[in-house]
């Protein structure tokens, strides 16, 4: 079984299915999410910061560790968000991935 990272990505709720649809078209076999509320770089922006959506989709992405880095270049070149405030993404490595098919 190939090493496996997770993706996480946060976004505004209105950006989640662009972010699924580009990780799809990046070869990535499926996607968990949930919807959550964030803090920070809306704060700091003050009257602009009323413009960012405190709403946020959360997307999990168990992919090939080797392609990691590729695949959330690829979804942010997608989706054209690359802007604080319209997205927040890092990779983890995963020890141990059950029920992920191998791709």
């Amino acid at each position: 079984m190939r090493e496996k990272a997770i993706i996480t990505i946060v976004v505004q709720r209105k950006d989640g299915s662009s972010i699924i649809d580009a990780a799809a078209a990046s070869g990535v076999q499926g996607a968990t999410y949930f919807y959550a509320r964030g803090t920070g770089v809306r704060q700091r922006l003050g009257l602009l910061g009323r413009l960012i959506d405190a709403e946020k989709h959360v997307v999990l992405l168990a992919v090939p560790a080797d392609k990691a880095e590729e695949i959330l270049h690829n979804i942010i070149s997608a989706t054209g968000l690359s802007k604080p405030g319209e997205i927040f993404a890092f990779i983890q490595p995963a020890s141990f991935v059950y029920g992920a098919l191998d791709n």
